[in-house]
């Protein structure tokens, strides 16, 4: 029986390689990521496959399928990338809206409680951490004495990111009737969820017509309840009212019913808040909220950046964490510096992510011989917003302009197309860039080898 054994166990793996090299080439992915992987399943394919269904597949979301409302009416394009983004089925650019822009923590704790206490009938909230300090607890505790007041509360977190969750504070949410559920388990079936598919997007939407979302998760690194005692990141965040908010609804929406079919699968589907204000034009912001994720087809933001970059007449300046660009970003980028625009980049001398920033530097360096400005922030003050400003529009929200973020994990990114949210925008990034130094960073050549290294690592970073 001998030969019998290993006959089949030849077949069986045989199988496995087959069937895991069908599925890698159907998705879009770096060459290197896919020759990697191919290396690996013809080598291993018993080990291959397992790790290949946990990190390797990037679309595989069908517990929901992101859907928008449609709009109270149709409003002209406001801008090129508009157009772009409508053509790839996202909602169109709404005017008339009112955005506030965080630029501390101390300001974006108080804007998130007064969300929270002015809600007079629903909360629904998705983040990717609540942490176990002052600020997480002191979140979920609000969040509870609301439920005890019969608002209807529901908060998501994300599996991975909660790690560090205030247990008892949740569970008491919990009593109070509020509902905590978690979104991306560790190990999930095909379609219901991975641990490599993380639920990055930071949002609350109370009432259905007020917003806050950005960058910030909540935690003492992010927030913080005394203005005297400044949060240990610099990061962006806003609250916005509008007609912009419908699209917002809608990817909550989304995400609490994915996660509320996994936690129980007989349950009825979500609907999003009732719209009580969205109506209302209650500002001059013309705004454009873009998901992007495993629960969308295409590669909507990544797409957008990319065809935006090209299309650039005089500037393009990006802050990020996480600088890990896909190829065609990098490509992108570095041809605009070629064409003469004003390019740059604002990231921390160091971030938190210290394989991060290993893999990060030929990417800097190489945008930098090509004639791009690199800010690195001073003292290894870690900067922790994503935003960024192309011509005379902007972007912030909750995405890194990194593999992950633009390929793997559920995001969210608000465009805006006034003059006014630019202006302010193109004012933080100055005053920022005036705290930094200019100039990528140097690697001795041990630093340089091992910097080639991780960066065959950088779409799981």
């Amino acid at each position: 029986m001998t030969w019998l054994t290993a006959h089949l166990e030849i077949v069986f793996g045989g199988t496995l390689a087959l069937f895991a090299v069908l599925l890698l080439v159907q998705q879009r992915r770096s060459p290197q990521s896919t020759a990697a992987w191919l290396l690996f399943v013809f080598l291993l394919p018993y080990l291959a496959l397992p790790m290949f269904l946990a990190f390797g597949v990037r679309k595989p979301y069908r517990a929901s399928h992101l859907n928008f409302s449609e709009p109270d009416r149709i409003e002209p394009p406001a801008a090129a990338m508009d157009i772009f983004f409508r053509e790839l089925g996202m909602p169109g650019a709404r005017s008339g809206n009112r955005i506030e822009i965080f630029e501390d923590g101390a300001t974006a704790f108080t804007g998130l409680n007064r969300l929270i206490t002015g809600a007079e009938h629903t909360i629904d909230a998705e983040f990717y951490i609540v942490e176990n300090d002052e600020i997480g607890r002191a979140f979920v505790e609000l969040l509870t004495r609301r439920a005890r007041e019969g608002i209807r509360v529901r908060l998501m977190i994300d599996r991975f990111g909660g790690l560090s969750r205030p247990r008892q504070a949740l569970e008491r949410l919990r009593e109070a009737g509020g509902e905590v559920l978690f979104s991306s388990p560790f190990l999930g079936l095909p379609g219901r969820g991975r641990l490599n598919l993380r639920n990055h997007r930071k949002t609350l939407v109370a009432d259905g017509c007020r917003v806050f979302a950005g960058g910030m998760n909540v935690g003492r690194a992010y927030m913080s309840a005394n203005a005297a005692a400044p949060a240990l990141w610099t990061d962006l965040s806003f609250a916005l009212q509008g007609p912009a908010i419908r699209a917002y609804s809608d990817i909550l929406a989304s995400d609490l019913d994915a996660a509320h079919r996994r936690a129980a699968p007989e349950a009825g589907e979500i609907q999003p808040s009732e719209i009580r204000c969205a109506a209302v034009r209650e500002g001059n912001a013309v705004l454009q909220p873009i998901p992007s994720g495993p629960d969308i087809s295409g590669d909507t933001l990544h797409d957008g950046l990319v065809a935006a970059i090209h299309r650039a007449e005089s500037r393009v300046w990006i802050v990020t964490p996480y600088y890990l660009p896909t190829d065609q970003l990098a490509h992108a980028l570095n041809i605009a510096t070629l064409r003469g625009l004003d390019v740059r980049l604002l990231v921390p001398a160091k971030s938190n992510q210290t394989l991060a920033d290993l893999a990060r530097g030929i990417y800097i360096r190489g945008l930098a011989d090509a004639g791009g400005r690199v800010f690195l922030t001073r003292d290894r003050r870690m900067i922790h917003a994503k935003a960024g400003i192309i011509d005379d529009f902007a972007w912030l929200g909750s995405a890194n302009f990194d593999v992950r973020s633009m390929y793997l994990n559920f995001e969210a990114a608000l465009f805006a197309y006034d003059a006014g949210t630019v202006a302010h925008l193109e004012r933080w990034f100055e005053d920022q860039c005036g705290l930094c130094s200019e100039g990528p960073p140097q690697a001795s050549l041990p630093r340089r080898i091992a910097e080639g290294a991780f960066r065959l690592a950088a779409p799981v970073l």
